[in-house]
């Protein structure tokens, strides 16, 4: 799954991100995954998070554009329908072999 360009993500993301983590249950690698983020980009708020120091994250990024953002979902989107034509694919010469 492609990551969401480099950019600034919201106050408000990192921390639900955090959230995510710390009382909602979920491992590093699980809410990651969910959210599109790098693992080790979650690992790095969860420890800034811990020691205080969340609200200095990220202030060296860009925000990134409504455009961006929606290009980003688009090419997600893409990737997963792709794969899951090419599923689709696979099983049917799979069943198609096995009828003959």
């Amino acid at each position: 799954m492609e990551k969401i360009p480099y950019g600034k993500h919201t106050k408000e993301f990192r921390v639900e991100a955090v959230i995510l983590v710390t009382e909602g249950g979920l491992s590093v690698l699980e809410a990651s995954k969910r959210l599109s983020l790098a693992p080790s980009t979650l690992s790095t708020w969860v420890k800034k998070n811990k020691a205080g120091e969340l609200e200095s994250v990220g202030k060296n990024h860009r925000q990134l554009s409504d455009q961006e953002l929606e290009l980003h979902k688009l090419k997600r989107e893409l990737a997963e329908v792709k794969m899951e034509r090419d599923i689709l694919k696979k099983a049917t010469a799979y069943f198609a072999k096995g009828s003959l």
